[in-house]
């Protein structure tokens, strides 16, 4: 077998961005503007302050403009829905990411809703979640799986005719990744952690995407000689950040696999990017 090959989403991030950048000065001159992305974070989860801040941080880097707004954990569900309502009238901005989880007094489904479909560039909206059902080029992807197939598409993997387990089944990125590998030619089978003989259907799936938030949950022996796994997990652990494989072991296996930092990841980060131009663009009828 051919040496194992790393999936550097870290690497491939940096690339994107620098494209980005290069757009968004164009654009700048023809249009006017710069892509304004709002981002909403309730409550002082460490974690959470960590997404938004790098989030925030790549809009600097970038040229766009971000609007941040830091509000307390028990603000009203009226109030965030106000807030929602003017962002979704204000012009300057073309992105609305309300950072998740929401604490428990708030309908998280009311509050997805409530975002205009032209400024979803999460891609959570039932609406972009039917266009990406279709095959609609026009859907705004969830930014987790439209990493992921970037990162397969540049490194040449194609996706027509492979056997694919998805392992969880989430409608940020379980769902969403199978229904895109479907439209791509994929034949796809979605499991949980509880599926029956789980073993039995990745040790046969030429590409695993592992997203249960388990850490190291996939192990050496349930995966095939050459097979291309892909870790979405982040798992905080007394060994430090791990993945929902197991790296050290299964990479000895897989012809190709994503690092747990380094893979999707940044991949995720830099698709809100590429998702918050396209909201840009559409809004511009810029092509």
């Amino acid at each position: 077998m051919k040496d194992m090959i790393k999936l550097d989403g870290k690497d491939l991030a940096v690339k994107l961005k620098l494209n980005l950048k290069e757009e968004v000065n164009r654009l700048k001159n023809e249009v006017g503007r710069v892509p304004g992305l709002a981002i909403i974070l309730l409550g002082d989860n460490p974690a959470s302050k960590i997404y938004v801040n790098s989030k925030i941080k790549g809009c600097n880097e970038l040229g766009f403009k971000s609007f941040g707004y830091f509000l307390s954990e028990d603000t009203s569900e009226a109030k965030l829905l106000e807030l929602i309502d003017e962002l979704n009238k204000d012009e300057r901005v073309d992105g609305i990411l309300v950072q998740l989880p929401l604490p428990k007094h708030i309908d998280e489904k009311k509050i997805i809703d409530r975002i205009s479909l032209n400024k979803d560039v999460d891609g959570f909206k039932p609406e972009n979640l039917g266009l990406l059902m279709l095959g609609n080029d026009e859907a705004m992807s969830p930014c987790t799986p439209a990493g992921i197939i970037e990162l397969l598409k540049t490194y040449s993997i194609d996706l027509v005719g492979k056997d694919v387990v998805v392992v969880g089944r989430s409608n940020i990125v379980g769902k969403p990744m199978a229904n895109i590998m479907i439209n791509k030619g994929a034949t796809v089978t979605v499991c949980n952690s509880k599926t029956k003989n789980l073993k039995k259907k990745t040790v046969e799936a030429d590409i695993i995407v592992m997203a249960i938030g388990q850490p190291k949950f996939l192990t050496e022996d349930m995966v095939k000689e050459g097979a291309i796994v892909i870790d979405v997990g982040i798992n905080r652990t007394h060994e430090g950040l791990v993945g929902d494989v197991d790296y050290e072991n299964i990479s000895k296996k897989a012809s190709y696999i994503t690092p747990v930092p380094g893979g999707v990841g940044p991949m995720t980060v830099a698709m809100l990017f590429v998702n918050t131009l396209k909201a840009f663009k559409n809004v511009n009828y810029i092509k």
